[in-house]
């Protein structure tokens, strides 16, 4: 047609030069294979977001899989600390070796390229954006049964690019229990929804502190909410974590791998 504006997705028209829609996927690096992919989000921050990613993680290994753990969030990366992974990564002439933990897990993230690991990153968001995607095109990653992407807080440039550039199973989202939290989690599934991307399960962190003096569970940010969460969005996966201080202090110490993960093993397994 004369008139064409070549942008398919505006236009009703039947013609013969109507093209599909081209994926906007990458390819994964060439050395590497990637079987589930599996994206950690959360509406907010300060919900726990990177230790679940790290425990489930953890879980995956002790099943005998092989794990990778792309750290996505960019400006505020604390996969490697969790793991405590202090060493740079290198380039070679298939790519970038992820690094490995002591326990066989794959890592990268940014704080892995910066000379000095308290560097701020500050970037604009389409450089972000570009950052994560060439986690995924030039980190030689191997082998790996399960990819756990650590995503940044919202809904904003990274997300988007994870799920439009990684061929994403599906999400697990973070909450907490208080109502504002619970609202804002609605807005990270609603975006899964928008991006295609199946919801496999919520994890209710810091749902309760249990005294070490008479044993009870006391309700720091209110009622759990997580069982209903799920009822309302279709998603029977779901647990509930206390607030506990040992596995806060196995991530800051760098012995996420040594952490207690008995409570979210059955949810890790459903994934």
């Amino acid at each position: 047609m004369s008139d064409c504006s070549h942008d398919c997705s505006s236009c009703g028209v039947d013609c013969a030069q109507r093209t599909s829609p081209s994926s906007l996927l990458e390819a994964v690096n060439a050395k590497s294979h990637v079987g589930k992919v599996i994206a950690v989000v959360s509406g907010k921050g300060g919900v726990g977001k990177s230790m679940v990613t790290s425990l489930l993680a953890v879980c995956a290994n002790k099943a005998g899989k092989k794990v990778g753990v792309l750290d996505a969030d960019i400006t505020g990366p604390s996969i490697p600390t969790a793991f405590g992974v202090h060493d740079h990564a290198y380039g070679s002439e298939d790519g970038m070796p992820a690094l490995v933990t002591r326990d066989g897990i794959k890592l990268m993230s940014i704080n892995l390229l910066l000379e000095n690991e308290t560097d701020p990153v500050v970037w604009r968001g389409p450089i972000v954006a570009s950052a994560v995607k060439q986690f995924w095109t030039d980190v030689v990653w191997g082998d790996i049964d399960y990819m756990f992407v650590d995503m940044p807080p919202g809904t904003g440039d990274v997300p988007l690019t994870v799920f439009q550039s990684l061929p994403v199973s599906g999400v697990v989202v973070v909450t907490t229990p208080q109502d504002l939290v619970g609202m804002i989690v609605e807005k990270a599934v609603n975006m899964a929804g928008m991006m295609n991307v199946p919801v496999l399960g919520i994890v209710e962190n810091m749902a309760w502190y249990e005294c070490p003096c008479c044993g009870q569970k006391l309700n720091v940010f209110g009622q759990s909410h997580v069982e209903q969460t799920g009822l309302k969005y279709g998603v029977g996966n779901t647990v509930s974590l206390p607030m506990d201080p040992t596995v806060a202090a196995a991530c800051d110490s760098g012995q996420v791998e040594d952490a207690d993960v008995s409570r979210l093993w059955d949810f890790a397994q459903k994934l």
